[in-house]
């Protein structure tokens, strides 16, 4: 929502419907977005603001209310699947909040017998891994793993994922040589990487990224903790190898591949696509401005194709 000249929400939501998208993520509680999606059957992974999470970790009638004003409100019309609590915050010194907001959050779920229906969670960048290379030496990273482990300890009691904002794009602009953009763009053709721990074999950049992050869980504790990918996505502009064409392939090939699920953990993946729409006011200027499907005029930026 980062930009000028952008599209009710009505009409946001309408777009969803005609280009059969059918889950979003809202990174605050935005009540024109929510009445919007009422009776939409689009499923909603709802934000907890940075800003807000200091009050909702010390005062538990701070959460009920935001509970009551940001989902029950809402609850007879709109499907809630998740909440995420911050984003990226951790490890910043912000993060010893997380997890009180998220306890508090829970039990104010509870209360309403919400509980089993949406799960509290927190999103994470993959910069809480210390070691990701080969996958199976996943691990996260000294710093934060005090803040971490009783996260993931939260999360595997109530079943609920941890959330991994994963970009292939940023970990191949950061090391070209190392790192092919066909590894990145889900084109290679065949195996790029074989892990000789797990004998597991990598074609693509995504699944090896999340599955260091399976292996990090793994080793603090999280085996059964699933991982929803909560923001992906490629650049159209701004910097390397920030194209149209580039960006179209990403996210035509991470749509076709997601329904495999990775070498470590087959299956099917949940991942959202960052974002809807160019952010032009967003700060500081470049390849963050360029990370929307549609432009500010509901016309999709490049079609998504249905090859591999």
């Amino acid at each position: 929502m980062n930009g000028d000249h952008l599209p009710p929400p009505s009409e946001v939501i309408d777009l969803y419907q005609s280009s059969n998208i059918q889950r979003i993520r809202l990174y605050d509680p935005n009540q024109e977005a929510l009445e919007a999606l009422k009776c939409s059957g689009i499923a909603v992974l709802l934000g907890v603001p940075n800003s807000d999470i200091y009050s909702l970790a010390n005062d538990s009638s701070a959460a009920s209310t935001w509970i009551q004003n940001n989902i029950q409100s809402f609850l007879s019309e709109v499907h809630f699947r998740y909440i995420a609590v911050g984003n990226e915050l951790i490890p910043d010194c912000e993060a010893q909040y997380i997890l009180p907001a998220m306890q508090n959050l829970q039990n104010a779920l509870q209360f309403a017998g919400l509980q089993d229906k949406i799960k509290v969670s927190t999103s994470v960048s993959m910069g809480v891994l210390g070691a990701s290379y080969p996958p199976s030496t996943g691990a996260f990273s000294s710093d934060v793993i005090d803040i971490l482990q009783p996260i993931i300890s939260f999360l595997a009691i109530n079943g609920a994922p941890l959330l991994a904002n994963i970009y292939p794009y940023f970990s191949y602009v950061d090391d070209t040589q190392d790192i092919s953009i066909e590894y990145a763009l889900f084109t290679s053709p065949g195996t790029v990487v074989t892990d000789p721990n797990s004998q597991l074999s990598y074609q693509n950049l995504f699944d090896a990224s999340l599955d260091a992050l399976y292996s990090a869980l793994e080793k603090a504790g999280g085996a059964d903790v699933a991982v929803v990918v909560s923001e992906t996505g490629w650049p159209s502009d701004g910097g390397t190898a920030a194209t149209v064409e580039n960006a179209q392939t990403y996210i035509s090939n991470l749509v076709h591949h997601v329904g495999q699920g990775t070498p470590k953990r087959p299956g099917w993946i949940e991942a959202y696509v960052f974002a809807m729409f160019d952010e032009n006011q967003k700060q500081p200027q470049g390849i963050q401005n360029h990370f929307g499907l549609f432009t500010a005029d509901k016309q999709p930026k490049y079609t998504i194709m249905s090859y591999k």
